[in-house]
């Protein structure tokens, strides 16, 4: 239930103590304040992946079914995953509750027919599963201390991209950032406003390496901040002068 109609059903329910509405009265009022399920969840067969065959898969999760058991190990995921209202699930169906929901566009209302849960307990479990996976991973997008980031691997990266075309032969990444839609917020809104885009929103920034893999990842931020002062708060520009050098020619990113 919703602060607002619960506070409407508080309302009622002094109403009637204090004699100032009829039984009559108190019921009408209450069965038409309380909040009713948007969506018979109860009619869907609940999560079973047996059901799911490998093209499902593939259009919904945008994983095979057989890659699924691997990514849960490789991301850690546990057998059984508890919010802290006490639902549960298991660490199967809360991955396939993320992936569904990353495979934009996607609505809790988009995922009940699939596993036969109210959209306030699909809520629930992704951002559980959300946060666990964050603190347990972050570290990897934040810190440039990673095996695919040393001086060898990063020369490898400027060969590639050396030999692609390229003019310089110690470029190993390239900066780009993308604007991320919000909804209005209630206050500061002139900061959070875009003017490019011409939404409200958060912005990152990352560098990316010519394997596909995200190097590094700075934000948020306001969506009405500048690129170039953002590449200037994240210290990246800092950082990478720290991490590389080979042959006593430093490693660049652009």
């Amino acid at each position: 239930m919703s602060h607002g109609l619960q506070s409407v059903c508080d309302a009622i329910i002094l109403a009637r103590a204090g004699q100032y509405i009829s039984d009559a009265e108190f019921i009408l009022l209450f069965d038409y304040n309380w909040s009713k399920p948007l969506f018979p969840y109860w009619k869907f067969d609940e999560f079973n992946m047996d059901t799911w065959d490998d093209e499902e898969c593939r259009t919904e999760l945008r994983f095979a079914k057989g890659d699924l058991p691997v990514l849960k190990a490789v991301l850690g995921v546990p057998d059984k995953i508890t919010c802290q209202q006490g639902t549960t699930c298991s660490g199967d169906e809360a991955l396939c509750i993320l992936l569904k929901r990353f495979a934009y566009p996607c609505r809790y209302s988009d995922m009940v027919s699939r596993f036969g849960r109210n959209p306030s307990e699909l809520c629930l479990i992704f951002n559980e599963v959300l946060d666990f996976l964050y603190e347990r991973h972050h570290h990897r997008l934040q810190s440039w201390n990673q095996p695919f980031l040393s001086p060898e691997i990063l020369q490898i990266y400027a060969d590639a991209i050396h030999n692609k075309g390229a003019p310089l032969d110690n470029c190993f990444g390239f900066v780009d950032g993308t604007v991320r839609q919000i909804a209005r917020p209630k206050y500061h809104q002139r900061v959070m406003y875009n003017g490019h885009k011409r939404v409200h929103s958060i912005k990152f920034q990352s560098v990316v390496l010519p394997n596909g893999l995200i190097g590094n990842l700075a934000g948020p931020y306001e969506g009405k901040r500048h690129d170039s002062m953002m590449l200037q708060e994240s210290g990246l520009l800092t950082n990478l002068r720290q991490i590389a050098f080979y042959n006593n020619n430093p490693l660049h990113i652009w």
